[in-house]
Parts: structure tokens; sequence; C-alpha cells
């Protein structure tokens, strides 16, 4: 089947280098690389999903002393949010 694709021109050179340096056409090496990353079984992504606001923050939690563990606890703090 024939189909088109965009390339950024860098990968597009890297890819070709690459297909040349092996002896093979890039269509093998496109082929080849498809294969490989669809006959992985559910492989976790290479990229870690992103940290949450409280898993960056963990090490300012109880910095600053006294505070309420839980800002909830007393309703005035919430006064005006939201407004």
């Amino acid at each position: 089947m024939r189909t088109t694709i965009d390339l950024s021109d860098e990968l597009f050179r890297r890819a070709k280098a690459e297909a040349a340096l092996r002896g093979r056409k890039l269509k093998d090496l496109v082929e080849d690389g498809l294969r490989r990353v669809l006959d992985q079984p559910d492989a976790p992504s290479a990229v870690p999903p992103p940290a949450s606001l409280h898993d960056l923050m963990q090490d300012c939690c109880g910095v600053a002393e006294p505070t309420p563990p839980d800002y909830s606890v007393n309703p005035s703090h919430l006064d005006g949010f939201g407004r």
C-alpha cells in the first residue's frame, strides 16, 4: 500500500542516512520501525506522565508554621474565594 507521511527535514535526513548505512531502503526502515512499535504489547510510554502539583510541592508541605494541616477545617480561610 502506498501512503504519504509528513516528516520534519531533520528526521527525514536522519532516517535516510540510517537506511543508507544499513544498506536498506528508507521504506524498509520505516516498515521495520512500525512493526517494532506495533508488536510491543502495551509497552509503557517512553515519556513518563507529568507529576502532579502535589508531588512537585511535597518537600514544601508543612514548612510554614503554625498553619492548619488542612485549610478546610476553618471555613473563614475560604471567604471570598472564587468571587
